[in-house]
């Protein structure tokens, strides 16, 4: 299938070549990848908790936590931080985008799969996208950089990556009725509204000022990753319910990202 495809071929080049083509900023880079595992905790365990609160079945319990805590850092975030923050702030973006490939690769699976601690390590272990994250970092940490031939050909699967994932969410959304409902406005206020405001408390409490806590604060306000259905369909979850979701987040997102980039720079 598409989502297959984009998991086990196209994710993990566009991981690669993402890390091993990016010059990261070592003084501002802990803070940052701190900032964004704390913040994906307390989001992971805020989308827990109202789960249960609200009984969600285990499928729509996955979807929520899906689309909690996956964001479109990549595809939506580093342009956006590149045309209003700047190559400085895009710099530091890298370095979330980095942290959240790390995460995707080897925490959530493990969570989704919903199968116990050795069957999700096991499956996560199975992963290209983890071992494409761990090569990327080797090549990055020791400088060296593939032939032409060879990034050329990484670089053409991972162009692919984005594609497939909205090809991917078109056929879901045409199978759809798209009515939006109380799952899907309260899974985009989660991400769009709790997950900043958690970022700069957070941000905050680490000692982070400027430009790093503003990129914490604005990728954390992305709406939702695409290629959070992706992993749904794969790991398990209520396909509908995220594809709607991604829908609603990125079309409220054109009013909540401007205002959460306007209260980051005067704050």
């Amino acid at each position: 299938t598409l989502a297959r495809l984009n998991i086990y071929v196209l994710l993990p080049a566009l991981v690669l070549s993402g890390i091993y083509d990016t010059t990261l900023n070592l003084s501002s880079a802990l803070g940052i990848v701190a900032g964004f595992l704390i913040n994906t905790a307390l989001l992971f365990a805020l989308a827990v908790g109202c789960a249960r609160v609200l009984k969600f079945s285990v499928e729509r319990r996955k979807s929520l936590i899906a689309t909690t805590v996956f964001a479109n850092v990549g595809n939506l975030g580093l342009p956006f931080v590149l045309f209003t923050l700047g190559e400085a702030g895009f710099e530091r973006a890298i370095v979330y985008l980095v942290a959240s490939a790390l995460a995707i690769a080897s925490v959530f699976p493990i969570v989704l799969k919903g199968e116990g601690l050795r069957s999700g390590l096991a499956f996560t272990l199975k992963l290209p996208v983890l071992w494409a994250t761990l090569a990327g970092l080797i090549m990055q940490w020791i400088a060296w950089y593939p032939p032409q031939s060879l990034s050329r050909g990484i670089e053409l699967l991972s162009d692919a990556a984005i594609p497939i994932a909205l090809l991917t969410l078109g056929i879901q959304l045409a199978q759809t009725r798209l009515a939006f409902g109380w799952h899907e406005l309260f899974g985009s206020g989660l991400r769009l509204i709790a997950s900043p405001l958690l970022a700069y408390g957070v941000g905050s409490g680490l000692g982070l000022t400027g430009l790093d806590l503003q990129v914490l604060v604005v990728q954390a306000a992305m709406p939702v990753a695409v290629n959070s259905l992706i992993w749904v369909m794969e790991l398990g979850g209520n396909r509908e319910q995220v594809a709607k979701t991604i829908v609603l987040s990125t079309v409220m997102s054109m009013v909540t990202l401007p205002l959460i980039l306007w209260l980051s720079v005067q704050v």
